[in-house]
């Protein structure tokens, strides 16, 4: 149950790393032009010496001109020159560091833009600035530390995005630090929240690969509950629910989960349909397990080693199902008669099987209402899933929650089907 969960996601993180990256280029350039138009178009305060004014000033109408190699040759010169003032070190450094960014020299620009910040005569906006195309520096050119260190001053100084935080957690998955990272991975959700926006699938990753690498299915579990309300995939029910069973050891509550995966199309190995199928044949309903079985066959599902055993198991559970589908009609009058809703239960489970859910949702709402029912929670279960089939979501929701009520249900049980009915229509 370790396995990679980025190995089954294949390019999740790569994507992910790519787009924040372009999105931190673009920001590298505009913060960089801020910075320089900030310090060449200063009214007051510090000016730049005479001594390099010639220089500057071709510099200067070389950026506006887009010509950044000329303004780095200007630049250069001017630095040649003495004496210099703090001001002038942090203007030409921060002039060479735009021109950098510019010509796609992130790691030039990244040596100007720290040598601007040891001048200390940067202002509290330059720094401010300077620090957030660092770590956009930092985090395109994959040094993590360094994108860690940049984006805690961004995170103390206030001016952090959630992406920002999600770009923190990443560096330090990057590093192996789990713990760090997802730490950061929850700092990251709770600042999206608070943003009032929904939080970003991979930033959900980062936290899950760790878990997985380390064999913490309670986290896992957890993680994986937060992704399928995210976005509901079937690859993250697939992984829940086979976490779910591995450590189940009642054959009732193990239907229950297959009941889940199946009706999420998250069952993806034939051996899951065959065990789900037998199960169900176990529980007098061959008619359900008979679909269950066909829709595995139909759908190319059963491997080969598999396909004999199938096939046998298959014309059984047909040749029941049949003698099930002629006795319907007594079973309805004797089930009508009862005076307890047991029989009602079993029938509109039969028909639920058999893919007559009004009739399941008819003869399941009597049993209830009647009373004496011995698992109510399969009750609940089968009268919610038929009135999901009619596309009548608001009260198979109610349905669903119904099984709060029930006294012995699993724990596990109402979770997963507390969360199915969330994502329901």
């Amino acid at each position: 149950m370790t396995q990679s969960i980025k190995n089954k996601n294949p390019g999740a993180f790569e994507r992910w790393t790519r787009g924040a990256s372009l999105g931190l280029l673009l920001a590298v350039a505009c913060v960089a032009t801020t910075s320089a138009a900030s310090a060449a178009e200063k009214a007051k305060g510090p000016e730049i010496s005479r001594v390099i004014a010639k220089e500057m000033t071709a510099a200067q109408k070389a950026l506006q001109a887009g010509q950044w190699a000329e303004a780095l040759k200007n630049l250069d010169e001017a630095e040649t020159k003495s004496p210099l003032t703090a001001f002038d070190k942090k203007t030409i450094y921060n002039f060479k560091g735009f021109a950098d960014v510019k010509l796609g020299n992130l790691k030039a620009a990244q040596t100007e833009f720290e040598r601007t910040l040891a001048t200390g005569a940067a202002t509290p906006e330059e720094v401010a600035s300077i620090t957030r195309t660092l770590f956009g520096i930092s985090a395109s050119t994959n040094q993590y530390q360094k994108t860690i260190d940049y984006g805690k001053q961004m995170v103390d100084a206030g001016s952090a995005t959630p992406d920002n935080v999600a770009i923190i957690a990443q560096s330090y998955y990057q590093l192996k630090d789990c713990k760090n990272a997802s730490a950061w991975a929850d700092k990251a959700i709770a600042a999206t929240r608070k943003a009032g926006e929904t939080p970003k699938e991979n930033v959900y990753l980062f936290k899950l690969q760790c878990a997985s690498d380390s064999g913490d299915t309670a986290t896992m579990d957890t993680v994986l509950v937060d992704l399928i309300r995210l976005n509901n995939k079937t690859t993250y029910w697939n992984t829940l629910l086979r976490i779910e069973r591995q450590d189940e050891r009642v054959d009732r509550n193990t239907l229950m989960i297959y009941r889940i995966m199946y009706n999420t199309n998250a069952m993806n190995a034939d051996t899951d349909y065959i065990e789900m199928a037998q199960l169900l044949a176990d529980a007098a309903l061959p008619g359900e397990a008979q679909a269950v079985l066909e829709k595995a066959t139909s759908t190319g599902a059963i491997k080969d080693e598999h396909k004999e055993r199938t096939n046998r198991l298959l014309t059984a559970l047909r040749a029941r199902a049949d003698t099930d589908r002629k006795g319907l009609a007594q079973e309805d009058a004797e089930a009508s008669k009862s005076p307890t809703g047991e029989l009602d239960v079993k029938l509109g489970e039969v028909y639920y099987g058999f893919g007559d859910y009004q009739k399941a949702v008819d003869a399941i709402s009597r049993g209830i209402q009647k009373g004496q029912i011995k698992h109510l929670d399969e009750a609940y279960v089968y009268l919610g899933l038929a009135e999901a089939q009619l596309k009548n979501y608001a009260e198979a929701k109610r349905t669903f929650a119904s099984l709060k009520i029930v006294p012995d249900v699993s724990p596990r049980v109402l979770k997963l089907w507390t969360l199915y009915a969330e994502k329901l229509g």
